[in-house]
């Protein structure tokens, strides 16, 4: 028997010729038979179940969140809560009335009916989602129980008393709704709204009431106008703690990058004093084979070593500094003319605090100086570090205490040096000073990076002044505790 060609069934398929005793191919439905769904219905099918069980996360949950007390005035802090609660309990005692007398229900089931709306109010200062459920039950019951007490009762007026909200059923759930609003997103008081909508269209529209007049278009727009006004009141309360948080983080990172800048100006001042030593080095290595008669081969490789090795150190320091150092060195501590040292200048130390003080008196600002004790010369470190110490409190005095009088005193201990800078309580109004506004930062870099110790504080006669010690490390021992403090060196 021959064997069939297997494309046979592809041209039967297509009307062809069939062979002996083959059933003919089944018709293909109608589309509108297929029972096979379009592209829409399946995108309802496939995301109806997670948005049913996102709706599920969202509504139930009984999780506290508490209304937030005001924040100005304090003594009024609590007065939302208490004005909510007078509410509740006036609503609950109309509900209650009116329950009894327009709908007839009897005095046991109108109690709790009135009870639940109006503590549905107060729940809803604490727990709003439960609050809404709450409200949402007594609607229903309040709605069933009238509908039930309407079989028997018969209603003369020709303005029959509105079904399935009540004035008091309203009441209730606008305010619930609206401090479950400002409390929770967006997503999830939409979805209490479309619930409650839902609930409403069931009552009035499936099951509905004759005896009745109709509420339901007038509720639901209330309660639409609420949600939104409450909605609007959370995203411009949340938009505000957004920007205090903000203007937080910014206001940590304009310390920061002010704390780098002076550690980066600190670098750059101290590269002068190191690259120095460095050079002092170098040229003593250099000198030193000429100080001894006939030194041996290995003191010069020694000396050659130690000279090469500095010479190498300093140039690896002139790199460093090309890199720290501002291509426009203005004066920093705004005072003097505003062109600033060279890039190449020496810095400076205390010798130069005479002119430091006769230029800051220039500027307009009295200036008394007293020093006390053995003046002596401190490292170049404590000299610089004290002289931009002085710089930064009498350009502060400058710029934030106009007309006052600043008085500088330098004390040299044993082990250190005091500064104290104090200025009396200005005579006119301080005008705006442009600038970062972080000198005292600067400051306390300064000393803590000697081991130091400063101190700044306002006066009681409206001045402030500005004490640190900067101890000095000619004499000290390596372990020696009382050498970092101001208070034991005094």
């Amino acid at each position: 028997m021959p064997r069939a060609d297997p494309t046979d069934e592809g041209r039967y398929a297509e009307g062809g010729d069939r062979p002996p005793g083959a059933r003919p191919p089944a018709a293909a439905p109608p589309p509108h038979l297929s029972g096979v769904a379009g592209p829409g219905a399946s995108w309802v099918r496939g995301r109806l179940p997670g948005l049913l069980g996102l709706l599920r996360d969202d509504l139930w949950t009984f999780s506290s969140d508490p209304l937030p007390p005001l924040s100005r005035p304090r003594l009024l802090r609590r007065a939302p809560h208490v004005l909510f609660c007078a509410i509740a309990l006036v609503l609950s005692s109309g509900a209650v009335g009116e329950l009894h007398s327009t709908y007839a229900l009897t005095l046991p089931l109108a109690v709790p009916i009135g009870g639940a709306q109006g503590g549905a109010v107060a729940l809803a200062l604490w727990r709003p989602l439960p609050a809404w459920w709450l409200s949402l039950a007594a609607l229903v019951t309040a709605a069933q129980a009238s509908r039930v007490a309407a079989g028997g009762v018969s209603h003369p007026s020709p303005d029959p008393p509105p079904w399935p909200w009540t004035g008091s059923g309203v009441v209730a759930c606008t305010l619930v709704l609206f401090l479950l609003a400002l409390r929770v997103p967006t997503r999830v008081s939409a979805g209490a709204l479309a619930l409650t909508a839902f609930g409403t269209y069931l009552l009035q529209g499936v099951e509905g009431a004759s005896s009745y007049s109709p509420t339901s278009v007038p509720a639901m727009v209330v309660l639409t106008v609420v949600v939104l006004i409450g909605t609007a009141l959370r995203g411009r309360r949340v938009a505000r703690s957004q920007l205090v948080e903000l203007a937080g983080v910014t206001a940590e990172e304009r310390a920061r990058r002010t704390l780098l800048e002076e550690r980066s100006r600190i670098a750059r001042e101290l590269h002068d004093v190191v690259a120095h030593h460095m050079s002092v080095i170098s040229i003593q290595a250099q000198v030193a084979p000429h100080l001894v008669e006939n030194p041996s081969e290995e003191l010069r490789e020694n000396l050659d070593g130690i000279r090469k090795n500095a010479l190498e150190a300093l140039t690896e320091l002139r790199r460093v500094l090309g890199v720290l150092r501002s291509e426009n060195p203005a004066d920093p501590y705004g005072i003097g003319s505003g062109t600033g040292p060279a890039p190449d200048a020496p810095q400076p130390t205390l010798d130069r605090l005479d002119a430091l003080v006769e230029n800051t008196r220039t500027a307009g600002l009295e200036v008394q100086t007293e020093i006390t004790g053995e003046v002596r010369r401190l490292s170049p470190g404590v000299e610089l570090s004290a002289y931009r110490i002085v710089q930064e409190a009498l350009s502060n005095a400058l710029r934030h205490a106009p007309g006052s009088t600043v008085r500088v005193q330098l004390a040299y201990f044993p082990r250190g040096l005091h500064v104290r800078i104090a200025n009396s309580a200005p005579t006119r109004t301080a005008p705006p000073s442009p600038g970062a506004g972080h000198g005292l930062l600067g400051m306390r870099e300064r000393a803590m990076m000697l081991d130091g110790t400063l101190v700044t504080s306002a006066t009681p006669d409206g001045g402030y002044v500005v004490a640190c010690f900067l101890p000095g490390t000619e004499g000290l021992a390596p372990d020696d505790p009382t050498g970092t403090t101001g208070e034991e060196d005094r």
